[in-house]
Formats: structure tokens, C-alpha cells, sequence
């Protein structure tokens, strides 16, 4: 016995069974066959109740799963959204904002909307010396020697908020 070994494209996981005509359920175990019809290679999903063997013209046949929808892929963040939100949120005095201004400054910086121009200390207090891309500021924030959770945390619900007042690039 030996293997030949040949290409063939196959379609992605079909909506309803091939012998039934009833939608495949996400979760649901399928049996699939590829055959070949009129030179062209087409792959067929039969439920666990539409199945009664391969066909006499399949390729190949296996067993899948129906995959769960994809939860719908978040748009990113406008990082025009992001800096006028920074400005805004420099402005005010509160803790929290502060918090949430080093979180803007860093995503700024990894998005290269902001740069890094240097630091200075003002007794144990460390400050981020930062300048728009398109001449914006400069901008001093105070590091707030955060947690990796606590930047996480405070990440969400900036996107929570930019995504509540719909500041998302389409």
C-alpha cells in the first residue's frame, strides 16, 4: 500500500446538514466528507442523525465539531479618541484621573500617538515627560508604579467609556 499525496482545498463548516437540510448547531458533532462533482472538490456536513456513511464518490471523510460564533472582534480605538480624552482627563485633579492618565499616556506611547521625551523626580515622585506626534503638549504625568491587573483593570473601563460615547474608529 502506498500514500499519494494530493491538494485539496475544503470549504469551511457548512450551516445545515447535507441530508436533512436542518442547521448545524454550534456544539453539535458533524460528520464531513469531501468529494469531488463536475472536477470540483466540495466539502459536505451531515448531522449525527443525517448520517449514513460516506457517499461512494468521497475523497475523505472525518468527524468536526461546530464552532461556536466568534464573539463579534472589538473595532480599535481611535487614537485621536484616546488623546482628547488624555487632555480632558489631565485636567482634573482627582487620583483616579490621574491613574487613568498614565494608562492613556502608556497606550499613547505603545500606539506612538505620544513620545517619550524623558522624566524628571520631584522628591520620591516620578513624572513622564511626554509630546504629541503632531506637536501636542508637552504633557508631564506622574508614574503611578501601577500593577500589571490595576493597568489592566483600569484599561477596560477606559474602553468601556470610549466605547459607551462611541469613540471607536468605524
Amino acid at each position: 500500500m502506498f500514500w499519494l499525496a494530493m491538494d485539496y482545498r475544503v470549504n469551511p463548516i457548512g450551516k445545515t446538514c447535507a441530508a436533512t437540510g436542518k442547521p448545524l448547531e454550534p456544539g453539535s458533532r458533524v460528520h464531513s466528507v469531501l468529494v469531488e462533482r463536475n472536477g470540483v472538490s466540495t466539502r459536505l456536513d451531515y448531522s449525527m442523525d443525517g448520517w449514513s456513511g460516506p457517499p461512494a464518490d468521497a475523497i475523505g471523510y472525518w468527524r468536526a465539531v461546530i464552532p461556536w460564533p466568534a464573539a463579534e472582534a472589538h473595532k480599535p480605538l481611535d487614537t485621536e479618541a484616546l488623546l482628547d480624552y488624555f487632555q480632558r482627563v489631565l485636567e482634573d485633579a482627582n487620583p483616579v484621573q490621574a491613574q487613568m492618565a498614565y494608562v492613556l499616556a502608556l497606550l499613547l506611547l505603545q500606539k506612538r500617538r505620544l513620545s517619550l521625551d524623558g522624566s524628571r523626580t520631584d522628591g520620591d515622585v516620578a513624572y513622564l515627560l511626554l509630546s504629541g506626534s503632531r506637536g501636542e503638549g508637552p504633557f508631564e504625568v506622574r508614574d503611578q508604579q501601577l500593577a500589571a491587573a490595576e493597568i489592566t483593570s483600569l484599561q477596560a473601563q477606559l474602553t468601556q467609556h470610549l466605547r459607551s460615547t462611541d469613540r471607536i474608529s468605524a
